[in-house]
């Protein structure tokens, strides 16, 4: 664990050349950099990623970009929150440092192309339902990691698939970065908190606690039933839940990210996403006992 206090009054920098400069110096002058990509609208499962960072890098880096290749969905696109005097509220506490907020334009020309082989982790699950979603999500992470070259990145549980795809990347492409998974973080009532909550009708927010209970019922059927029995009876509490339209409900290895059958792996994710009224909300939980960060 870091020692090092660095910088409390956050630096802002919307160009890539100059902020690349800033932490040219730092990193010569022995400062670690540890990085947390974001796309604003920062809740306390942000912050907790800021405050494991501070634990351990000596400088703190954040980044607010909402990133349009991701989005297969021109009006999610649009209605993504953007609440960036929030925001920066939030970041000028102590904690982060540095706050890289580009333009579009700044991160991507006209005639760019994208696209890298991520075996089978765009084909499943949010890969599927949102088709080329994580080449989205490969392009910028690999911009902003060869701007901000950070020792450490820090990212949610929340989306764990997100997670697996850019471990992939990063060894496929021998990225020099070691990647933390952080715990979620979640609101008094189980619901994992996540920037596009706020976009939940009053009725729509108690419903969308059915996800978490889904999660903590196939918890409590691990410890005596199979992976098949585990399946269908929190698929038939989903069907049941007022206001949920299930879009999956799976358990995988968390580790190979693959569908199971057998309780075998050392480590065992569920997986569930649904539609509430205009909103997909995902979640995850580990079954068994050895859960890593």
């Amino acid at each position: 664990m870091r020692s090092v206090k660095f910088n409390k009054n956050l630096k802002i920098f919307n160009r890539k050349d100059t902020i690349q400069i800033y932490l040219d110096d730092l990193r010569s002058s022995g400062k670690s950099i540890g990085f947390v990509p974001t796309m604003g609208a920062l809740h306390a499962g942000h912050l907790s990623l800021i405050d494991a960072a501070r634990k351990k890098a000596d400088v703190v880096v954040c980044s607010i970009f909402v990133n349009p290749t991701q989005f297969n969905d021109k009006k999610d696109l649009e209605n993504y929150p953007r609440p960036i005097e929030d925001d920066l509220k939030k970041l000028r506490q102590p904690g982060c440092d540095v706050l890289f907020l580009p333009e579009v334009d700044e991160m991507y020309i006209d005639s760019e192309f994208w696209e890298i082989e991520l075996g089978n982790l765009d084909k499943i699950l949010e890969g599927k339902i949102r088709p080329g979603h994580y080449q989205g999500v490969t392009q910028i992470v690999k911009k902003l990691f060869d701007i901000l070259k950070p020792e450490f990145a820090f990212f949610g549980q929340k989306d764990y698939q997100q997670i697996k795809v850019i471990e992939f990347m990063v060894k496929k492409l021998n990225i020099r970065v070691k990647l933390i998974i952080c715990p979620i973080i979640r609101e008094i009532d189980g619901l994992a908190m996540s920037s596009r909550n706020i976009n939940l009708l009053p009725e729509e927010r108690l419903q969308a606690i059915a996800l978490f209970q889904s999660l903590t019922l196939a918890r409590e059927l691990f410890k005596t039933k199979s992976v098949s029995r585990i399946k269908k009876e929190v698929q038939i509490f989903l069907r049941s839940c007022p206001g949920i339209e299930m879009e999956y409900f799976e358990i995988f290895n968390a580790r190979t990210f693959k569908s199971i059958n057998s309780k075998n792996a050392k480590t065992i994710i569920a997986l569930v996403a649904a539609r509430i009224g205009k909103i997909r909300i995902i979640d995850n939980m580990y079954l068994n006992k050895l859960n890593t960060y």
